[in-house]
């Protein structure tokens, strides 16, 4: 335990506020030189109040892991562990942070927030930066297919790596560095977008060596070579680059963020799961102005896994992270072995999803029985006794469906949200603007996307990340995008694609009734619906635009490619610009296909 210098006693402020007699704990902070880390963990500590404020005055902070409240954490879509926790917020009836414009500065391998068990959070007026990022990047100013090799200058100001023993380490910051450059992507250095036609690399070169000009040489065969003039950002590799999220929110509910910056994270932005009602409004995860970065954070920007209530994210700025914009899911789990007649043993399967919180005491649980991939029996849970990370056993109140075997799925009913997005952009970044996957009423409207893979995702999953599941009421309009799906590998505007597995039917009918109604979409490309397994989908009024501002990825492919579908609907869209085939449909989705009032395009058998 350290003391505090007279000066940051004096710098920091302890009250009590008494309001309608219930008390709240405030605590004032002053910004003092170097690190805050113990000031706040004491503060914290200190306090035996359920109700908790902390008011920061405008100012730069400092906070570094040393002296850090550190406890094991199981966080979904990032690695478990002992994590160092600056504001660690947990069991309390309320949380209010007012940042006041405040600027928070992080070092090494810490997570800002944690909101664990908390009935209401609000956090308002904040900026959360990293001193160094936990990336590396370089122009890349030369490559030699024929003799594998690329040479890159890498950005010095602002970054941590050394080259040592012909090998690149990053961010050797407290001792930590990858064991190699890992996920790479290249970038274009005007907009600091991703470059057009990009694929995901993984790199783990032979060998680097050192050229004149501060240019190094990295010896690497690749089935993929950026151009030359990009900026390539890396992260390390997957399994070690997904150490926190700025802010972790479990098992809470009435959470709040307004006006909440993020120019850097070890993983997510914001990561709710298991919680309950929730607005993210007017804040931003992006590259602060003037920086020499390409990226923001290391993974999605929002990601919410099996919550429940209205969540709302609104007149937000997303760009430059390594992930989606959005994913909104919940989780499957599979039936390992049945125990009695009314007691399961369940396995979580994907390596972050170990020791998450799938079900508790009165919730509602789907089963999925193969080969369909339809919720049927629904049955009320009365008891989990969990064993390890990854298996459970759960009792329910009913009897278990004589059908059920193993393999089969559990999907939590319970734990689904009502979800809208309004007023976002979203770009410059890698994969998905939105990921949808909850069967409550969806809205995304009158937001600005752009997006490198598909704008618009449904992707149910029954294997790898086994995140469900089937979509019911989605309506997505008055929305603008513009310059969508211009990775390598094709995607579409819009894409409907579930990944079941082997063992279910392919010609299942999975999400249903998608409203894409009222946008206007501004395209290089021709790909703007590709639909599987869909039943109802209406593409209705929308404006569509082929500018040819950049070069055809797939110029070969139809507008729309219908897989499986049932009750489709193309009507009353507009289409301006060239293309060879406007339709790929099979026999089953063209039973009950409906296309009338289209100007530019039309359906032919």
């Amino acid at each position: 335990m350290i003391k505090l210098t007279a000066k940051a006693l004096l710098s920091i402020l302890f009250l009590a506020v008494f309001v309608n007699a219930s008390a709240t704990k405030v605590i004032q902070l002053k910004p003092i030189e170097g690190d805050m880390t113990s000031v706040v963990r004491e503060a914290i500590e200190g306090v035996n109040d359920k109700d908790i404020k902390i008011v920061f005055e405008k100012g730069t902070y400092h906070f570094k892991p040393d002296l850090a409240y550190s406890k094991y954490c199981f966080i979904t879509n990032h690695e478990n562990g002992y994590k160092r926790i600056i504001f660690p917020f947990e069991g309390l009836n309320s949380v209010e942070i007012v940042g006041n414009g405040a600027e928070l500065i992080f070092n090494g391998q810490v997570m800002p927030f944690l909101f664990e068990d908390c009935n209401q959070v609000s956090v308002s007026g904040l900026t959360i930066d990293w001193d160094f990022p936990f990336l590396f990047q370089g122009e890349l100013i030369a490559v030699n297919k024929e003799e594998g090799w690329r040479d890159i200058k890498p950005f010095t100001d602002g970054f941590s790596w050394k080259l040592e023993r012909g090998r690149i380490t990053f961010p050797n910051i407290y001792g930590f560095k990858f064991s190699s450059l890992g996920s790479t992507l290249p970038f274009e250095p005007a907009n600091k977008q991703v470059a057009h036609g990009a694929w995901d690399l993984s790199s783990r070169p032979e060998r680097v060596e050192k050229r004149p000009n501060g240019v190094l040489r990295i010896y690497e065969k690749m089935k993929y070579y950026p151009e030359p003039g990009t900026i390539l950002n890396y992260k390390g590799p997957k399994g070690e680059n997904r150490y926190a999220p700025a802010f972790h929110v479990i098992s809470s509910k009435n959470i709040k963020f307004d006006k909440v910056v993020i120019h850097h994270a070890l993983g997510m932005g914001f990561l709710l799961e298991r919680s309950e009602t929730a607005s993210i409004s007017n804040s931003g995860i992006y590259v602060r102005k003037g920086s020499p970065r390409v990226v923001s954070i290391i993974a999605d920007a929002t990601h919410f896994c099996n919550c429940k209530g209205d969540i709302v994210v609104e007149n937000c700025r997303f760009e430059n992270m390594l992930d989606d914009g959005t994913n909104v899911h919940g989780t499957y789990v599979e039936v390992n072995k049945k125990i009695d007649d009314y007691t399961l043993l369940y396995e979580l399967k994907h390596f972050q999803q170990a020791g998450f919180e799938f079900a508790g005491k009165g919730d509602e649980i789907w089963f999925i029985h193969q080969p369909s991939p339809d919720r049927k029996t629904v049955n009320k849970v009365s008891s989990v006794k969990v064993i390890n990370d990854l298996f459970a056993e759960i009792s329910f109140e009913e009897k278990l469906p004589a059908q059920l075997k193993e393999g089969d799925l559990l999907e939590n009913k319970t734990w689904n949200p009502t979800f809208t997005m309004r007023g976002c952009t979203i770009q410059n970044h890698r994969a998905r603007n939105v990921v949808l996957k909850t069967p409550l009423k969806t809205v995304i409207e009158d937001n600005y996307f752009s997006s490198m893979m598909s704008s618009i995702l449904f992707r149910g999953e029954t294997f790898y990340w086994y995140e469900s599941g089937v979509v019911e009421d989605v309506l997505i309009r008055n929305n603008t995008f513009n310059y969508c799906a211009y990775s390598g590998s094709e995607h579409a505007v819009m894409y409907v694609t579930p990944r079941l597995g082997k063992n279910y039917d392919p010609t299942a009918s999975y999400d249903r009734n998608i409203q894409f109604v009222d946008n206007t979409i501004t395209t290089f490309d021709t790909r703007i619906v590709i639909a599987d397994r869909v039943d109802g989908l209406l593409f209705k009024g929308n404006k569509i635009t082929q500018n040819n501002a950049r070069p055809a990825l797939y110029p070969d492919a139809p507008l729309f490619d219908l897989i499986n579908c049932k009750n489709v609907q193309i009507l009353n869209n507009t289409y301006q610009g060239e293309y060879k085939k406007a339709f790929k449909v099979d026999a089953s989705s063209e039973e009950s296909l409906k296309v009338k009032g289209n100007k530019g395009f039309k359906y032919k058998k």
